[in-house]
């Protein structure tokens, strides 16, 4: 739980002008700068589960050792002095609007159960707790309200920790499935093929008459929880607003073609597309990134290019549509890759050090903070946490990072667990 006290007996003003020690560098307007600025914001999560190399994608090592380096050469960005893959053009060429934070660490975390759990949740996981996702955690703060849903997710979620945790399932986001899909339409949106609304309305006020019956006997806090998600669910098949929201067809097919005929790539116009139309937090799930064996091949022809194609588009159609200062980017995976290539080709799990790109909501872009060495293997500038990646998160979202929430227990668990905002991120 955090302490709001001046934890070295400086007077008021001094502690205005150094800021809190629980917020490191962030001075207090700062902070309440970025959070006054965070009330209207939404947030686009992008998860590479597996863990993407971060010496194949943002942090290069061109002069290391062939068996460190790799098959891929840098290529210059939009940025002087920042340079991506070879198989990231479209990522470089809007890197002016990107800020890299190359020195993330988990420590010795590297199982894809547990680091999935933490770096979708920013705390670190223990038994018998399921923690609650960056989206739902923003959501229940804000307590957004209207037709959309407040959160949605996009593709298939990979691993833990994506959903709403011990905030219940009310927390969970929306799944609105592959977009990608031919005839795709979002499962239980629109009513089966010969029921009519005024059909589900009849059913919906009969499951009323049974809910109120059922409370009048039980009134556990699980069972109450389902009722607000159900009601949005019949709100949202009455609503033309949100059906038309998840309708990815009425996209002009050149803009589609644009962010790619993929899965990522339509998964990730989909997030733009909600954003726009007042969903607050998107997750877009892409799995492939464990490439123990043939991780050249697998970046090469199924992995970056795809991912660079639709995550440049996303960044270039927020910034041309005025939507990029304030919804915050996160493309994140739960760890990195080790720098030596084994005998497969393949690079293996590596939490030591690895690379979050953030972009938007407030975020400086057209930079690189912290560094690794010159194998990209350990941290040797400005180490940052998860617990700090999940303070930047939240102070950009205008979320409180000092909040508590609490279990159905009634045991406290902080929003940030100790982690400091890293202030070189924000404008």
């Amino acid at each position: 739980m955090s302490m709001h006290v001046d934890c070295d007996g400086r007077r008021r003003r001094d502690f205005l002008k150094l800021g809190m020690c629980g917020l490191g560098a962030l001075s207090l307007p700062e902070l309440v700068r970025a959070q006054k600025k965070g009330s209207e914001k939404s947030l686009i999560f992008v998860w590479l589960g597996g863990g993407p190399p971060q010496m194949d994608t943002y942090d290069m090592k061109p002069d290391a050792p062939s068996e460190i380096r790799g098959e891929f050469k840098p290529i210059a960005s939009n940025v002087p002095g920042i340079q991506v893959c070879e198989l990231m053009p479209k990522t470089a060429a809007v890197m002016d609007k990107i800020c890299v934070l190359r020195s993330v660490t988990s420590v010795d975390l590297g199982s894809h159960e547990r680091s999935s759990r933490y770096l979708q949740t920013g705390v670190l996981p223990v038994p018998n707790m399921d923690f609650a996702s960056f989206g739902s955690v923003f959501v229940k703060e804000k307590q957004f309200k209207g037709e959309m849903p407040p959160f949605v997710g996009v593709l298939k979620p990979i691993e833990r920790g994506w959903g709403g945790g011990f905030l219940g399932p009310g927390l969970d986001p929306f799944m609105a499935g592959d977009p990608n899909e031919k005839n795709y339409r979002v499962r239980d949106l629109l009513p089966p093929t010969g029921v009519t609304l005024d059909r589900i309305g009849r059913r919906r006020e009969i499951l009323n008459e049974f809910n109120a019956s059922w409370k009048a006997v039980d009134t556990e806090a699980k069972l109450n929880s389902y009722d607000p998600a159900v009601e949005q669910a019949y709100n949202m098949v009455y609503s033309e607003k949100v059906v038309k929201a998840f309708d990815i067809h009425q996209e002009p097919d050149k803009l589609r073609d644009a962010y790619g005929r993929t899965q990522i790539g339509q998964g990730l116009l989909m997030a733009r597309r909600l954003v726009e139309q007042g969903v607050k937090a998107v997750s877009v799930w892409m799995g492939g990134w464990d490439t123990h064996a043939k991780n050249f091949e697998s970046l090469k022809t199924k992995l970056l290019p795809p991912l660079d194609q639709g995550f440049g588009m996303l960044i270039e159609d927020l910034a041309q549509r005025g939507l990029l200062d304030n919804t915050l980017v996160v493309q994140i995976g739960e760890f990195g890759r080790t720098p030596k290539i084994n005998n497969d080709a393949g690079r293996d799990h590596w939490p030591k050090a690895f690379s979050v790109a953030l972009a938007g909501g407030g975020i400086k872009g057209g930079q690189l903070i912290g560094a690794t060495d010159k194998h990209a293997a350990e941290v040797t500038d400005r180490p940052i946490t998860v617990e700090d990646l999940s303070a930047t998160v939240f102070t950009a979202l205008g979320v409180d990072i000092h909040r508590v929430n609490h279990t159905p227990e009634g045991r406290p668990i902080a929003i940030v667990n100790g982690g400091k905002p890293v202030a070189e991120a924000f404008l």
